[in-house]
């Protein structure tokens, strides 16, 4: 081969000492730690040793300009280098270098067409740069989201690894699409990872979808090389040996998920090492099974089994987001309903990318999920017909230990039973869910039709309202929690007991108790409609068939009475057609209240403006009719960060006075998943809405205000916990003392703060008591006690 003439050897220094150029003005302006400098030269060095001995290898006489575009990336990912050894460089920056080579690596290909300079060479040195890059950015976000994301950056240099010791993976591999799509993807979804736009969980599934189908690339191809290996290529004990270790290996990861998934609990709280320590009477009888039956029913038991295991681990990994977040299980019959509001929260965190990447994510795990336990179950059940009389006897003796273990109880750690069956049980409970949800229809209808103010005229409803404004305020997650739990309580209690001061001294006077809702951790709509219509609306399909009904609700009642009744709904972005069940005159969601301002996280604007373009829109109106309104406010919504702070009522405006706000707190990232942090975010949001729902009263409240402030629902269990109860304050606030009478009855206690004895009704009784108290009924009561 010809000797290597000075052009490249020329050309590869001046590529040296321009990256050396770029490791001086990163450490003049990201101050670059000796560290990151001597990673920084080391790769300067080592890649010009490389590419001159690589381009001797090849022949190379001069560089082409596909091979300068490729060389100028490489200078790149050096800088990324340093920056990520670094530890403490500003994450924009190395995202923004690593996006400059991640868009190259699309320019040097084409230039090398055009210009007809393509070489092996050059393949190999864009293939070599792009793995670099790829191994440095998934360091880099491992520091995030966990050590499993360097798998990405790893594999290709375990599979060269893999060559050196199996000469077939030397070979060369057919040019494929898909693959070079599947390549391109990883360092794509590093960047986007590592950018911190996505949310940790959706970082995680994007991660997870890249790290999946990488992985399903390097499966294909190494089997594609198997396939075609060279008979000599491979000596008979050599292949031997490796079909012996391979086969070893996929049974070993075959029993481990399948125990996996048999064991593991539909808990988080529920995770220690002695749960996976237990014996599974569902292995035990599939063994039994496969034993005993012929070849082709073996074989249909196997793969049922696979499946329905698969399909309860789907289920299994639901119940750990629902106990997490709504705090009980995944419900197969009616929470499917959850997705949706589930993607529109994340396309509002990440947008319409990234919300489509965590749906297609999803769905490849969960059918890899399915697809792989079957595998694994039918792959175990060969096993053990291939080794039958062992398999005879361990069978046996494990199901006579699984009985004398659970015919004593016995257990390794309180509530965790030696003798397992929580995949049978899951089974029996999941299919217990759908035939009570298959039920629940007609039960629902039955409740529906009986309902004793269906047909009450409107001169006999709300009588004791005539004249005022009646707004009905939830708080978003304001839950029992929030003034009993005693890191949050003492903030909010102490803000509840200046408020009602602060609202006495201005002449109002409130009463407060507790309400049981039907829902905790979201589904705030549920407790809404819950509350409106007096059904428990708990799921879904309770939810569609009532606003598709004609029961009546608060807001219908007082309509019919002769109010002005309003929706305000911030969070709402599309049409929402359930607002004329619910009897609403207007709705006001995101869109159509002028605001100008910043989002903030979930909320699309401060609960400060909802109030406010309320008060300008309807309450400021000369010669109107009294209002009634639903109002949500959302400010106080998960994740609790950014936070609006109080401004003067009358700078509020279109809402740009908020604009400098959501920079300067905190973000989502800088308390999530830390529960001390979220906690305390909460506490905090909490504290806003409320002082918020004050200072409104202070400024704007008149004779005519009657207020009625309540919690949707508690917050997820990260903040109160395991076995919280579901139950939310309510206050009802009015200057008119005849107001606060017509309530004396429900002994609810005097002020803003329920202490933890006060009374708590379940949320579907309130429209009925409302109703009454308010109305001729509770009227005619009143007289008859005065007599």
């Amino acid at each position: 081969m010809a000797g290597l003439t000075a052009s490249p050897v020329r050309t590869l220094a001046a590529g040296a000492g321009g990256q050396v150029v770029l490791l001086a003005v990163l450490a003049v302006t990201a101050g670059l730690t000796p560290a990151a400098l001597v990673a920084g030269l080391g790769y300067t060095a080592v890649g010009f040793a490389a590419l001159t001995a690589a381009a001797r290898r090849f022949g190379v006489t001069a560089l082409g300009p596909a091979d300068l575009v490729t060389l100028s990336r490489s200078a790149l990912v050096g800088g990324v280098t340093a920056l990520v050894v670094d530890g403490d460089a500003p994450t924009a920056l190395v995202v923004a270098i690593a996006s400059v080579a991640l868009a190259l690596d699309a320019v040097d290909g084409r230039v090398a067409r055009l210009t007809g300079t393509m070489s092996p060479f050059g393949a190999r040195f864009d293939m070599e740069v792009d793995a670099f890059l790829i191994l440095v950015l998934s360091l880099f976000v491992a520091r995030e989201l966990g050590p499993l994301v360097v798998a990405i950056g790893v594999m290709r240099y375990a599979f060269v690894a893999a060559g050196w010791v199996l000469r077939w993976l030397r070979a060369d591999l057919p040019p494929s699409l898909i693959r070079k799509t599947v390549a391109a993807e990883q360092g794509i979804v590093l960047a986007v990872a590592a950018s911190g736009l996505l949310p940790d969980t959706a970082a995680l599934a994007v991660v997870g979808f890249a790290l999946a189908t990488l992985t399903w690339s390097f499966s294909h191809d190494i089997g594609w090389l198997y396939r075609n290996r060279p008979a000599a290529a491979v000596p008979e004990a050599e292949l031997s040996t490796a079909r012996r270790v391979a086969r070893r290996v996929a049974t070993g990861l075959a029993a481990g998920l399948v125990l996996a998934a048999l064991l593991a609990p539909n808990d988080l709280g529920r995770y220690t090492v002695t749960a996976f320590t237990r014996l599974p009477v569902e292995a035990i009888l599939v063994a039994g099974m496969v034993l005993v039956l012929p070849a082709r029913p073996r074989r249909l038991v196997a793969a049922t089994a696979g499946i329905g295991l698969g399909l309860l681990t789907i289920i299994k990994f639901f119940d750990l987001g629902f106990n997490e977040t709504l705090a009980r299980p995944f419900d197969p019959v009616f929470d499917w309903s959850f997705l949706g509001p589930g993607v529109d929260f994340v396309r509002t965190s990440v947008g319409d990318v990234g919300a489509t990447l965590a749906v297609v994510g999803a769905v490849v795990l969960a059918l890899a999920v399915v697809v792989l336990m079957m595998l694994s179950v039918l792959r175990l059940s060969r096993v053990v017909v291939d080794h039958r009389r062992g398999s005879t006897r361990t069978v046996t003796v494990l199901g006579l230990v699984w009985a004398i273990c659970a015919m004593f109880g016995v257990q390794f750690a309180p509530d965790t039973p030696v003798a397992a069956r929580s995949a049978m049980s899951n089974a029996y409970h999941d299919l217990r869910q759908i035939r009570a949800g298959l039920l629940d229809p007609q039960a629902f209808a039955r409740e529906a039709a009986d309902d004793d103010f269906r047909h009450t005229p409107g001169d006999q409803l709300l009588t004791a309202l005539r004249g005022k404004d009646v707004l009905i305020t939830f708080v978003e997650s304001y839950g029992r929690v929030a003034i009993e739990d005693p890191e949050i309580a003492p903030e909010i209690d102490a803000l509840l007991d200046s408020g009602t001061d602060r609202l006495r001294a201005a002449g109002f006077d409130s009463r407060s108790a507790f309400l049981e809702s039907s829902t905790s951790g979201g589904g705030s709509w549920f407790a809404h409609a819950t509350l409106q219509s007096g059904l428990w609306i708990n799921n879904q399909r309770r939810y569609d068939a009532l606003t598709t009904g004609d029961r009546l609700t608060l807001s219908n009642a007082f309509r019919r009475a002769g109010w002005r009744t309003l929706g305000v709904a911030p969070a709402i972005t599309r049409d929402w057609p359930e607002g004329r069940y619910f009897g609403y005159d207007h709705v006001y969601d995101a869109f159509n209240v002028g605001y100008e301002g910043p989002r903030y996280a979930y909320a699309k604007m401060p609960d400060q403006y909802t109030l406010s373009h309320l008060e300008r829109a309807e309450r400021d109106k000369p010669n109107r009719q009294p209002l009634m309104a639903e109002i949500d406010l959302v400010s106080s919504h998960t994740p609790w960060a950014p936070l609006p702070t109080l401004v003067d009522w009358d700078e509020v405006g279109d809402g740009s006075v908020f604009d400098p706000q959501p920079a300067a707190g905190k973000r989502s990232k800088d308390i999530w998943p830390d529960p001390v942090k979220v906690r305390a975010a909460f506490g905090d949001a909490i504290h806003y809405s409320l002082e918020t729902l004050v200072s409104y009263v202070e400024t704007h409240g008149d004779d005519d205000l009657v207020l009625v402030v309540l919690g949707d629902h508690q917050p997820a269990p990260i903040v109160t916990g395991k076995g919280a109860s579901w139950d939310v304050p309510i206050t009802i606030i009015s200057r008119d003392r005849a107001v606060l009478d017509r309530v004396t009855p429900w002994r609810w206690q005097p002020g803003m703060n329920p202490s933890p004895d006060a009374p708590v009704w379940r949320m579907d009784t309130f429209r009925d008591r409302f109703l009454t108290a308010f109305g001729p009924r509770s009227e005619a009561a009143q007289q008859v006690a005065a007599r």
